[in-house]
């Protein structure tokens, strides 16, 4: 593990926090599970994974029931059996699910696949035809019972945000989850700044990229290759380390393979300087105008 040690990550990681608002501190690194669940033969590498993962600090686990169309959730669920006081777990509902008593349904079957009787968090996958106001309703009677303890919204841009703070318990939203990473910076230009003024952190999906040119672009990119070397550590925990700079953002990268997640985990303790991050704006331009949130 480099320089790092399994007591030093886990200490670091409970160093390296992000408040909510409700005064909850969760580590700045989580774990995602998109496409977890959707090959059975690998089941039980996933549910090791997860639980590597949470020994090490990464207790905040992100699920939900468009992933494997639930399968998901049943791997979480393994997973955090018998350690479910320890874990912030997070899954999230279909927008066709989101009406006010379609989402009772919808979240209790995800209780129901998850073995839980409750969600730390819920949240909007992303906005589709039912009002926000019927949605909000929805989430804060499932909130009322004790289903979840709160709940927020995904891939919803700035003026997303907006007409949902309008909306009656609006404010109530917890956190958005967006794509973000190096090479997908556009959220720094409005949606970033909306949310600190809020208070609200942002959970960022992917970000290490999906794959592909981006993704490529992340492991060899000779400014980041560069700082790797300084720091003794690969290319992507430079990149993941870039994404919880601030105390305001909360990464839940995936992983399955033993070492990913050791090296994720171990990102945490990578404080990169002003002079690195100067080099890495100049390198991943920051966004000078408004642009369409980017989706996967």
């Amino acid at each position: 593990m480099n320089d790092f040690d399994e007591h030093n990550i886990q200490e670091t990681l409970k160093k390296r926090v992000v408040t909510l608002a409700d005064g909850t501190q969760l580590p700045c690194l989580g774990q995602g599970t998109w496409h977890m669940g959707e090959k059975p033969g690998e089941k039980t590498k996933e549910v090791k994974a997860l639980q590597l993962g949470i020994d090490l600090g990464m207790t905040l686990i992100d699920t939900a029931e468009m992933y494997g169309e639930g399968e998901s959730e049943r791997v979480v669920g393994e997973a955090v059996h018998g350690r479910r006081g320890t874990v912030f777990l997070v899954s999230k509902v279909y927008p066709h699910n989101a009406g006010a008593e379609t989402i009772k349904i919808a979240c209790e079957n995800s209780l129901k696949r998850m073995n839980t009787e409750y969600l730390d968090m819920y949240l909007l996958h992303w906005r589709g035809g039912i009002p926000l106001e019927e949605t909000i309703e929805g989430m804060e009677d499932l909130r009322a019972e004790g289903k979840i303890k709160r709940w927020g919204v995904s891939n919803f841009d700035t003026n997303d945000m907006e007409e949902l703070w309008n909306n009656e318990n609006g404010s109530n939203c917890a956190t958005n989850q967006v794509l973000y990473h190096l090479g997908s910076r556009g959220i720094e230009f409005d949606l970033l700044p909306w949310q600190r003024k809020h208070r609200m952190p942002v959970m960022a999906y992917c970000p290490l990229a999906q794959g592909g040119t981006l993704r490529k672009q992340l492991t060899t990119h000779p400014v980041i290759k560069e700082i790797a070397e300084k720091y003794q550590v690969k290319p992507l925990q430079i990149a993941l380390a870039w994404t919880i700079r601030n105390n305001h953002i909360i990464s839940i990268p995936k992983a399955v393979q033993e070492q990913h997640v050791i090296e994720n985990a171990a990102a945490a303790g990578i404080a990169l300087t002003k002079e690195e991050e100067k080099k890495l704006d100049k390198a991943f331009s920051l966004p000078s105008r408004k642009t369409p949130l980017d989706i996967i």
